[in-house]
């Protein structure tokens, strides 16, 4: 699939390293949260990112590609491929959102999409600091939510995971999460020791090149899923068996650790 040529109608600043990007998909982007997108920056790269909107992007400025967006403005245009991927699967009537930054991309509108239907949703977010706060607002409209800070300058001091210990998981019909990949190990490691593990969905940032499962650079060991096609959303006791958490792979296929 060719890139589409895609005008951008709207640049919001959610934080100083954050912006959402809304984007004139017409009629032929029919995603679901969780799916992901490859965005062409011309003359730069091709990025996966995940929707955080029906027709937006929420991109956090990490490297070449994510630069070069942040000099867009409202009337440029990317090269849209997609969607991809598997996305997130609403499992019961009393869910768990677990987001660690601008892992809130794709568990925002899972959150308002599981609330619209009568789901009962509760959030826990975690940021670096209140500067960085971004989506309360979605996630408040949807249901009873918690947030953290590492630095305590906003809501509870502290990761994700210290407010996860107040909180009996076993009484969710599933749990989801997405963010860094060091604090979703940590979850996961949480949920196993509850052993929950087995009803928690995680959402894997990963390098991806091809999006359709063909060049394996996203090949996860050691079965050989591909975060592409067979993920990006993971069930977590799949999770448990694979390198999640300690290593991923460099655009050379080279082993980095997490």
């Amino acid at each position: 699939m060719r890139p589409i040529s895609t005008l951008i109608t709207e640049v919001v600043d959610e934080t100083p390293t954050i912006k959402t990007f809304r984007l004139d998909t017409g009629r032929w982007l029919h995603g679901n949260p969780g799916q992901y997108l490859m965005v062409w920056v011309r003359g730069v790269d091709e990025v996966p990112m995940t929707l955080s909107y029906d027709n937006g992007i929420t991109v956090q400025k990490v490297g070449q590609a994510t630069e070069a967006m942040f000099r867009l403005k409202a009337g440029d245009t990317v090269g849209l491929r997609g969607p991809y991927g598997n996305g997130w699967e609403l499992v019961g009537d009393d869910i768990l959102l677990i987001s660690g930054g601008v892992g809130s991309a794709p568990i925002a509108p899972f959150a308002e999409k599981a609330a619209s239907i009568g789901v009962r949703v509760t959030t826990v977010a975690g940021y670096r600091t209140r500067d960085e706060v971004h989506f309360e607002k979605r996630y408040k409209k949807a249901g009873k939510t918690l947030i953290a800070t590492d630095d305590g300058s906003y809501g509870q001091k502290g990761f994700v995971t210290d407010l996860l210990k107040s909180i009996d998981l076993s009484m969710y019909t599933q749990i989801y999460c997405c963010g860094p990949e060091k604090m979703m190990a940590r979850v996961l490691g949480m949920l196993d020791a509850a052993k929950v593990a087995q009803k928690s969905q995680f959402s894997l940032q990963r390098y991806l090149k091809c999006g359709i499962g063909v060049c394996g650079s996203c090949c996860m060991d050691p079965d050989g899923l591909r975060v592409c096609r067979d993920g990006p959303v993971f069930r977590g006791d799949v999770l448990l068996k694979s390198e999640m958490g300690k290593y991923a792979r460099d655009a050379s296929g080279r082993r980095i650790n997490i």
